[in-house]
């Protein structure tokens, strides 16, 4: 693979991974919401083969396609089971797939998607620096994510958005690593994928207990119960 196609392939399923990411901060449909979190996933399986192919390494392509297959595939569907469960009376979730109430509104949240790019860009500069080349240079990219996923956490009261939130942290963090180490080993990516699907399998337990039990998973109403 030549250098400016390598290029132009990598800025294009990085610019994937930070549009999915920004658009969740957009959305308030749930289910629209893990569909970004899969084209997110597709991104970072994209973005894992590019630099798969621009080593000749056919083992990071396999890494690609694990990686691909569990965070556009697996995880998505498991989420959109927890979304899907359904009520105690035997009804869907109908109003719960919705975000009605977050902390911040939707103007509010793409600002300071734009702040939290800038903090990224700022921060991730002495790494950069350090070797100007595209795979680094696209390390300010993760590191915005990674800081809307906390945001998400911070300002989303659905139990699902939060854990969409913790997966784009994961994703963001298993990008820094390929971008900046030209790839992980296989068993490092095997055991923190298992230890992601591990705690997507408890939410969805947990999901459907809260629901069964309080008819609902707004966490703001769940505290006012102790209350």
């Amino acid at each position: 693979m030549s250098d400016s196609l390598y290029a132009q392939w990598l800025a294009l399923a990085c610019g994937a991974f930070l549009l999915a990411g920004v658009l969740v901060l957009w959305r308030r449909d749930l289910a629209a919401i893990v569909r970004l979190f899969a084209l997110q996933g597709v991104a970072l399986g994209a973005m894992v083969v590019v630099l798969g192919l621009r080593q000749g390494s056919v083992h990071l392509v396999a890494v690609a396609v694990g990686v691909g297959a569990l965070r556009a595939g697996l995880l998505p569907y498991l989420m959109r089971r927890a979304l899907d469960t359904p009520r105690p009376g035997g009804e869907t979730a109908g109003d719960e797939a919705r975000e009605t109430r977050p902390l911040v509104n939707v103007a509010t949240s793409l600002l300071a998607a734009a702040v939290l790019a800038l903090v990224a860009y700022a921060v991730s500069q002495p790494i950069v620096r350090l070797s100007p080349d595209p795979a680094t240079r696209a390390v300010p990219v993760a590191l915005t994510v990674l800081l809307v996923g906390f945001f998400v956490l911070v300002t989303r009261r659905r139990a699902l958005s939060q854990v969409v939130g913790f997966l784009l942290i994961d994703n963001a963090i298993t990008a820094t690593a390929f971008l900046t180490t030209s790839g992980v080993p296989l068993v490092v990516e095997l055991g923190v994928s298992l230890d992601v699907l591990l705690a997507v399998l408890v939410l969805q337990v947990l999901t459907a207990r809260m629901r069964a039990a309080f008819g609902g998973t707004d966490l703001d109403e769940l505290r006012e119960l102790h209350d």
